[in-house]
């Protein structure tokens, strides 16, 4: 369903009973909705919670910046390097987190537990910060604060990262290889072992919405946002820091870095799990997850 939220449409799926405690997923850089395991969403259903997803804006079935140029992520990283406070995406990351507070706005959900993946961490840092108010507790998985000084992805990662947000593909099958060929250098074992389920749902994405020009925005919003220690340093509500072990993209480090910054945060490091959703981990990380928040 679409909600107006902060301005904008947002596409929205709700799941459980409306009157159980809520969890607002936030998903990743290009992520649509549909990347959430619906295993892993039942699971907490199944746990006594109201389960909400979304699209993030320029992604899926939400509100889209057509026509609205994002700068090449090398200059910026360079410009913003001496220019901190210059503003030259055409959004942030913040701007992001007010999408998020607007869908729980939309459906009349006063507070709820944030749990966001990658970039979707980095939103719920921004949400569990600057929104307190709204928020029961806070879980990021394979995320960062973005901090100066953490490891970062390997140079091959990097390139290949880098290609994907400044792709021109033109065609469906175009993006799908490339995506493939990311995904499988960004997974876990178990991931890269399952190259057809991985093309299923990235067929599956595409043909929901092919978008192109999304994910340059929505790089150039993480690049914009810059560090977020200080954010971190302002989360006052129950965290619990989940992250993979074998993570290629955002190693490991980077959530302990989440934790170090976030008073009384817990870290649970996930051994087997890459910068994915793997699925013999998903009850496990349902159960971590629902306890966590039943605790908050």
């Amino acid at each position: 369903m679409q909600v107006t939220s902060n301005g904008i449409n947002i596409e929205v799926e709700d799941h459980g009973n409306p009157e159980d405690p809520a969890i607002l997923l936030v998903m990743g850089y290009t992520a649509q909705l549909v990347y959430w395991p619906m295993d892993f969403v039942n699971a907490l259903v199944e746990q006594g919670f109201r389960v909400v997803t979304f699209d993030n804006r320029d992604v899926g079935l939400s509100y889209k910046y057509d026509g609205v140029r994002a700068p090449h992520p090398i200059r910026q990283m360079i410009t913003k390097r001496f220019f901190a406070k210059r503003q030259m995406a055409p959004y942030n990351l913040s701007d992001m987190a007010r999408d998020a507070v607007g869908v729980l706005d939309a459906l009349k959900i006063d507070r709820a537990h944030i749990v966001g993946a990658s970039m979707g961490g980095m939103i719920g840092q921004l949400i569990a910060a600057n929104h307190a108010d709204r928020v029961l507790s806070f879980t990021p998985i394979m995320s960062s604060t973005n901090g100066p000084g953490l490891p970062g992805a390997s140079a091959e990662v990097r390139t290949v990262l880098m290609r994907t947000a400044r792709a021109k593909t033109k065609t469906p099958d175009e993006a799908l290889e490339l995506g493939l060929a990311f995904s499988s250098l960004i997974a876990s074992e178990e991931g890269r072992g399952r190259p057809d389920e991985r093309r299923a749902m990235m067929k599956l994405a595409q043909e929901r919405a092919f978008y192109p020009p999304g994910p340059k925005r929505q790089m150039a919003a993480i690049i914009d946002t810059g560090n977020l220690r200080p954010v971190a340093q302002r989360i006052a509500v129950p965290t619990l820091v989940i992250h993979g072990a074998d993570d290629p993209l955002i190693p490991s480090a980077c959530g302990q870095d989440i934790a170090e910054h976030v008073k009384n945060a817990r870290f649970e490091l996930v051994e087997g799990m890459g910068h994915d959703l793997p699925p013999s981990k998903l009850p496990m990380l349902a159960e971590l997850i629902g306890a966590h928040c039943k605790a908050a």
